[in-house]
C-alpha cells in the first residue's frame, strides 16, 4: 500500500520491498495560459487593433511581460524574409525609422532589443497600462487574467523639452 504522499502510478522505484528507492516521482501539474491582448498606441492617437500574446504564468513583473513581448515580435519578425519592416516596441540599432516601424537589413538582436525596451521605458519612452492601471516600476509584479488588454503607449519628445 502506498504511503499518505504517494500515489503507485506516479512514483517509480528501483529494487523491490523495503530496500526500494525512488528514482523519479512524476507529480501532474496544471499549466494555466493566459492570453492577453497587446496594443500599442501613440499619444497622437495612432492605435494598433492589437495581437494576442500567451503568457504561462497569471503573475509576472513587467520586466519580464516586456521581454516576453520583445521575444515574440523579434522573432516573428527574423522569421520573414530580410529587409522588411519590423513592427516592435523599439527601434533596432541599425533600421531607418519607415511609416508604420523600422527598415532594417539585418536579424534584429532579441537582447538588445529587450535592452533598449526596458531603458526606453526607464526614461519614459513609453508607459505601460495593464487593463487602466498605469504599472510604474519594471519590477512591479502584475497579475493577468486572460483577455486583459496591455497597452504599450508611446510618448513623442517634445520639440525643445
Amino acid at each position: 500500500m502506498a504511503g499518505p504522499l504517494e500515489h503507485p502510478r506516479l512514483i517509480r522505484r528501483a529494487g523491490a520491498g523495503n530496500g526500494s528507492r525512488v528514482l523519479s516521482v512524476t507529480v501532474p501539474t496544471l499549466s494555466i495560459m493566459v492570453s492577453v491582448k497587446v496594443v500599442d498606441e501613440a499619444v497622437c492617437g495612432d492605435r494598433d487593433t492589437g495581437w494576442l500574446f500567451e503568457v504561462d504564468e497569471e503573475r509576472l513583473p513587467l520586466r519580464e511581460i516586456i521581454r516576453q513581448r520583445v521575444f515574440q515580435e523579434v522573432a516573428a519578425h527574423n522569421a520573414a524574409a530580410v529587409d522588411t519592416v519590423f513592427r516592435g516596441l523599439v527601434r533596432p540599432t541599425d533600421a531607418v525609422p519607415v511609416r508604420g516601424g523600422f527598415r532594417t537589413t539585418a536579424l534584429v538582436d532579441p537582447e538588445s532589443q529587450c535592452e533598449a525596451a526596458w531603458e526606453a521605458f526607464g526614461r519614459n519612452g513609453f508607459v505601460v497600462l495593464i487593463g487602466d492601471r498605469q504599472i510604474e516600476e519594471l519590477d512591479e509584479v502584475v497579475a493577468l487574467t486572460s483577455g486583459v488588454e496591455i497597452t504599450f503607449l508611446k510618448l513623442v519628445a517634445l520639440v525643445g523639452g
